[in-house]
């Protein structure tokens, strides 16, 4: 009995100091584990997807990955792209899942140059965009005038004597003929008129306009500008460029009220296009005031942004005048002030437009003997501005139409980037359409973006001929793809409310360059394929604004800004360019329609 209790015991020893040699009842070991799974992905620290979309054709302007069929979408920005299978691990109790169904999807646009407030103000006023007949433009501000007058319109400012403001007139659409004041007097005798060429950089003023502004044959041009006037003398109410501000100063400032709902206007409008992005130039055209920026800053943006008003995001510049005030906000807040909300940078202007024959060049007007356009701002101002603004760190952005134009900023490129040496500082040049032999090499060679808008050529594309001859129209207008394969980094916009902002007929346009009533494009060997006019609506104008790491593409940790189109063939997309906007999402939240 003894015996069998020792073998029990033997027993029972060994089973002890076997499991105390177990590694599982070491203290280190027990807290290895312990970390182990602390560190294992739980239902709590995965992050799962918000919205999957889904079975569609995603064009995602991203060359390592151009193509998908799925995104996944978490906090407003893109968490994953790639097929659909790829995509189920993010896939949780909370995911929505959006079905393409076979549909086209691209980036969010970015419109690289619009006026947006002024755009939604211009929504609200005589409007004259395709009106092609005199009598046509007399009786819409005949109409403005009468409702002004009636007694029972009681909205802000309108009564007699109040300002009649409006624009969008091309007056190659009625032949060419040049407006006069003496053409609406008599349906205007008791309100001032001002009313803008489509480009901006020439207006129309009517005899109580003039008078106010104490405009007379005495008068003399401002420079940079002038004053339009009769064989004998006497102003015909046309002014150009830095002339307009004579009348300008004069018109009421737009009540805040106004200006923040023409920014609500405007957004809606630029997300029925697919815009989810804009690089806005302000208020800020030749004889505007350089407070208007500014002020719309602070009154209307800011106001928009703490509210929660913000619809589309916007990137914006101000007059190069006051980049001082602009570099000590950067300094002190950054250039993001919130997703909605960036600080570009600063303009200036270099010449004036060829619709109103203030775009510099080297040769004369052909229609126009003795005229080389305007130098809207002294070359040494010029000069003096960007080597300081960039100094400070700013991006700089000019605006030049004719081929001298180009080639003066060009030369101040290079001017500054001699005085403030090299870096990145993606010069901007807005518009550039009008190059000399040569000059689209420069911009490649010189890094600098071309800032351009497709569809100011189908305006100027019989006008271009008439003012410069046609050889030299034919060799100079509109060098996409001469500045393209130059190495030039391109970036399309619309210059709202120049023309329309609607980035697909941009893309169109870049495209096929067939101006209206017009068989054939208009220099072809300048087109550019879709997927090259894509690129420069998203992308490349992201970079184009120092914007690349937040937007531009479909791509993980971007900001999920994209449109649905109605096409369902990418083949026939890119054969035609043709398609519309079904949806447009903002941070991954449909925002339009």
């Amino acid at each position: 009995m003894s015996r069998y209790k020792s073998i029990v015991v033997a027993i029972i020893v060994l089973l002890i100091s076997i499991i105390i040699s177990l590694p599982i009842l070491n203290p280190n070991y027990i807290l290895s584990f312990k970390s182990y799974i602390s560190t294992k992905p739980t239902s709590k620290s995965v992050v799962y997807a918000d919205l999957i979309v889904r079975n569609g054709i995603i064009f995602t302007s991203d060359k390592a990955l151009p193509f998908v069929d799925s995104i996944a979408i978490a906090n407003g920005r893109v968490l994953h792209v790639g097929s659909y299978a790829s995509l189920q691990d993010l896939v949780g109790n909370e995911t929505k899942e959006l079905n393409l169904e076979g549909k086209i999807v691209v980036p969010g646009f970015i419109d690289s140059h619009v006026h947006l407030i002024f755009g939604g103000l211009q929504m609200a006023r005589v409007v004259l965009r395709g009106v092609n007949r005199k009598e046509e433009f007399v009786r819409r501000i005949e109409e403005a005038a009468r409702i002004l007058s009636f007694p029972l319109y009681h909205f802000a400012d309108s009564k007699r004597g109040s300002w009649i403001l409006g624009g969008g007139w091309n007056n190659d659409l009625w032949g060419g003929e040049l407006p006069m004041a003496s053409w609406i007097d008599d349906v205007t005798p008791d309100n001032p008129v001002w009313l803008s060429r489509m480009d901006g950089h020439m207006a129309l003023a009517n005899s109580a306009a003039l008078k106010l502004a104490d405009i007379t044959n005495l008068s003399e041009d401002p420079s940079g500008g002038t004053i339009v006037r009769t064989d004998s003398g006497e102003p015909t109410g046309l002014l150009i460029d830095a002339a307009m501000k004579l009348v300008a100063q004069w018109i009421p400032d737009v009540l805040i009220d106004e200006r923040r709902e023409a920014l609500l206007r405007a957004s809606k409008h630029a997300l029925m296009r697919g815009v989810t992005t804009v690089v806005d130039f302000g208020r800020f055209l030749p004889g505007a005031s350089v407070k208007h920026p500014w002020e719309d800053f602070s009154d209307v943006y800011q106001w928009a942004d703490s509210l929660g008003k913000m619809m589309i995001r916007a990137c914006l510049f101000f007059p190069m005048e006051t980049w001082e005030r602009l570099n000590d906000i950067i300094s002190t807040r950054g250039r993001s002030l919130s997703d909605w909300i960036y600080l570009g940078g600063v303009k200036a202007f270099a010449d004036g437009s060829l619709g109103s024959n203030s775009a510099l060049f080297h040769e004369p007007y052909f229609d126009d003997p003795g005229n080389y356009g305007l130098q809207v701002t002294e070359l040494d101002s010029l000069l003096n501005m960007s080597i300081a603004s960039d100094k400070s760190g700013l991006q700089v952005a000019i605006h030049a139409i004719g081929d001298k134009a180009n080639d003066l900023v060009l030369d101040v490129h290079d001017s500054v980037i001699s005085k403030n040496g090299k870096r990145d500082r993606r010069f901007r040049i807005e518009h550039a359409q009008h190059l000399a032999p040569g000059t689209a090499a420069r911009f490649g060679k010189q890094g600098v973006i071309a800032s351009v808008q497709p569809e100011h050529l189908l305006d100027d594309a019989d006008s271009a001929s008439k003012k410069l001859g046609n050889d030299r129209a034919q060799k100079g207008s509109y060098l996409f793809r001469s500045l393209l394969v130059s190495n030039s980094h391109l970036a399309l916009g619309s210059d709202w409310p120049v023309t329309d902002i609607n980035p697909l007929a941009s893309v169109r346009t870049a495209m096929k360059r067939i101006p209206p009533g017009w068989e054939n494009a208009w220099i072809e060997s300048e087109r550019l394929s879709l997927t090259e006019a894509l690129i420069a609506h998203t992308i490349s104008a992201a970079h184009a604004c120092f914007l690349d790491n937040d937007l531009g593409s479909l791509s993980s940790g971007k900001l999920a800004d994209f449109v649905i189109l109605s096409s369902e063939s990418w083949d026939e997309f890119e054969k035609e360019g043709s398609a519309s906007i079904q949806a447009t999402y903002v941070g991954g939240i449909q925002a339009y329609p």
